[in-house]
């Protein structure tokens, strides 16, 4: 495909920086690799600007990183119908298109290709509805449901082309690590201590893990990005509130508030630490790249359907791990999601459940580096391009399309 390409993601901004971290990165390698002419849609221009420090908040329309960025008013819904569509649609986690520019679609000679960008998740039932049509019911379009995944049967994960030669070139440069510390006001770690980067939302298993390590052997250095659980940290620490730069400490636990990075910072940020709690969609596929063990805390659902989700994972990611192993982790996850493991009463992280997690570190950070290999095979952009070409030939025959 080449810079003729356009294409259009919408994004409706619903868990503050996942959804629209997963289209920023989307975006920016469809324009990057494969030099598609990219319009990122986004309703939400304060969280984005979270992670993309160039973003102007009150602006309907700028650039960064060579995609066009519109600020997506869900009230105005006429303003589409005079938007000329792209030949690509993303509609990223089953958001509502403007139904003018729906319209708009089904009008064009050559029909765009539609594709919902489905949530990740790790169920069996995702490869059965992976590619599968879906037919308006009025208009002469096709939308098609493309998933990411950890399967040969799903489209797999967003990875760039370098993540991994440029992570594995700042792991193994000493010099890289030591420059990164100090953006962030940090020396170089101690030969005993152990650094943890925590993104979370609200958790009640917070405080009780904070004491574990404040009680631990090993000293615990934790960098906590500003954010949601900042009110909770400081009742932790009997504080009234705390703020970027602050410096909390009790017992073997060392708490630095660092600002809120943006994207490619905080791949250094999990590169560099030895555990990354992360959260939601974005975070937890980075965590992955990483090659570093990590503590997925799961968007919470209601009626707790969300502990499928973190089942189906843990059994895949799992497989290969050693029994004990794997009920180490079992048992960490369940509590840090607020699910009791295996039948107990109690959801706390005890010292015992993180001495028992801690012991098995060596076997966990060779089986993290493992497995971000064998997911790295399957390329979410790669497959997407692909199944785009061969729709776009199935619907638009006789008709002289720039997909192909």
């Amino acid at each position: 495909m080449n810079k003729s390409i356009s294409c259009d993601i919408f994004c409706t901004v619903i868990d503050n920086f996942g959804d629209i971290g997963v289209c920023w990165r989307l975006a920016r390698q469809l324009v990057h690799e494969h030099q598609l002419s990219v319009r990122l849609w986004v309703d939400d221009l304060s969280s984005f600007s979270r992670i993309n420090p160039d973003i102007v908040q009150d602006q309907s329309l700028q650039h960064s990183n060579g995609v066009e960025i519109r600020r997506w008013l869900l009230s105005e819904d006429s303003l589409f119908a005079f938007v000329e569509p792209a030949q690509l649609v993303i509609e990223a986690y089953a958001c509502e298109l403007p139904k003018s520019y729906v319209a708009k679609m089904a009008m064009q000679v050559c029909k765009p290709v539609w594709i919902n960008m489905e949530y990740l998740s790790a169920e069996d039932w995702v490869a059965g509805c992976h590619c599968l049509p879906s037919p308006h019911p009025s208009l002469p379009l096709v939308k098609y449901f493309f998933f990411q995944g950890f399967t040969q049967e799903t489209g797999g994960l967003l990875l760039e082309r370098d993540l991994l030669a440029r992570r594995d070139a700042f792991q193994k440069e000493l010099h890289c690590q030591s420059v990164f510390w100090k953006t962030l006001g940090l020396p170089m770690r101690k030969p005993d201590e152990i650094r943890i980067s925590m993104f979370c939302y609200e958790n009640i298993a917070l405080p009780e893990l904070f004491s574990t390590w404040a009680q631990s052997h090993t000293p615990v250095l934790c960098l906590l990005p500003e954010g949601r659980i900042l009110s909770q940290v400081a009742v932790f620490f009997r504080r009234e509130s705390i703020a970027t730069g602050d410096v909390l400490q009790q017992g073997k636990l060392q708490v630095h508030v660092i600002p809120f990075v943006a994207q490619e910072r905080y791949d250094e940020l999990l590169w560099a630490c030895d555990i990354n709690f992360v959260r939601g969609e974005d975070s937890f596929v980075r965590a992955q790249w990483a090659g570093k063990p990590f503590v997925w805390h799961i968007y919470p659902q209601k009626d707790n359907v969300h502990y499928k989700k973190l089942s189906a994972f843990m059994k895949m990611y799992c497989a290969e791990l050693q029994g004990e192993a794997t009920q180490a982790l079992q048992c960490l996850w369940e509590r840090w999601n607020g699910k009791s493991h295996r039948g107990e009463e109690t959801q706390a992280i005890s010292i015992h459940t993180w001495s028992v997690y801690f012991s098995f570190m060596e076997a966990f950070q060779q089986h993290a580096r493992e497995w971000s290999m064998q997911l790295s095979g399957n390329n979410f952009v790669l497959n997407l391009l692909n199944f785009v070409r061969k729709i776009d030939k199935m619907q638009n025959l006789g008709c002289k399309s720039d997909l192909r």
